[in-house]
């Protein structure tokens, strides 16, 4: 289990608390208005931000003043994280040999099982800029496979995407947790995007990330933060 327990960060006039748990396997939505704290939420979860008072927590050992390199989080960023100058096979190598070292034959084994998984199959000598924005999302996703780490956290990963290829990227999402049985963490502005995908949602709003409540339930009786969000008087987006 993640626990955010009595958590409180706070820069200049900002400040998020938070005081939750969340299970091992689960998929999360992480909702709220922009610059309520979505991002920073997963970073203090990640360790690229320390909180004031509060502990972080995974399966009971606090992990608070963790390196992020030693937490049990993936972070993926809206914009991949993929080098322009490596092709995929080096990109997607580094979640195996940190150090950029040379991938033995059983390593490069891994990474072109992960390309196939993804539906990047004989893509392993391409560049991202030869990549559509669809592609260059699944060669993330396949480096995120790699790393294998039970906590996967992305912000906005798929925002640039169409309707419909989003749609897919985020069933290739809930596939790919799947494999790994990996809690799921998923910024996101769009509601939609928590209902294909998340079995539970956190609002992040008015200075707090909330404890999560089922999807369904939340957007079909919204609290008052997140009506304002939403901006049509329901739940519907």
């Amino acid at each position: 289990m993640l626990t955010l327990e009595r958590l409180s960060f706070t820069e200049a006039d900002f400040t998020l608390q938070a005081d939750l748990a969340l299970d091992p396997g689960a998929r999360v939505a992480v909702v709220g208005p922009s610059g309520a704290g979505k991002s920073t939420f997963l970073d203090l979860i990640a360790g690229f931000r320390t909180p004031q008072t509060g502990r972080v927590l995974w399966q009971g050992q606090d992990i608070t003043a963790a390196p992020p390199d030693r937490r049990p989080v993936a972070l993926l960023f809206q914009e991949n994280n993929l080098f322009p100058h490596l092709d995929l096979m080096r990109n997607l190598g580094l979640a195996l040999r940190p150090d950029g070292g040379r991938l033995r034959g059983p390593e490069r084994e891994r990474v072109l099982a992960a390309l196939a998984r993804v539906g990047l199959e004989g893509m392993e000598a391409r560049r991202p800029g030869a990549l559509s924005g669809g592609q260059q999302s699944r060669a993330a996703l396949a480096r995120v496979l790699l790393q294998a780490r039970p906590i996967l956290a992305l912000d906005e990963p798929f925002a640039a995407l169409g309707p419909a290829l989003k749609a897919q990227m985020l069933d290739l999402l809930r596939e790919v947790a799947e494999d790994l049985g990996a809690l799921v963490l998923l910024v996101s502005h769009d509601p939609e995007d928590a209902r294909r995908f998340a079995q539970a949602t956190v609002l992040v709003a008015e200075g707090r990330a909330h404890p999560p409540v089922a999807t369904e339930a939340l957007f079909a009786d919204p609290p008052p933060a997140l009506r304002a969000y939403l901006g049509n008087g329901s739940g519907t987006a």
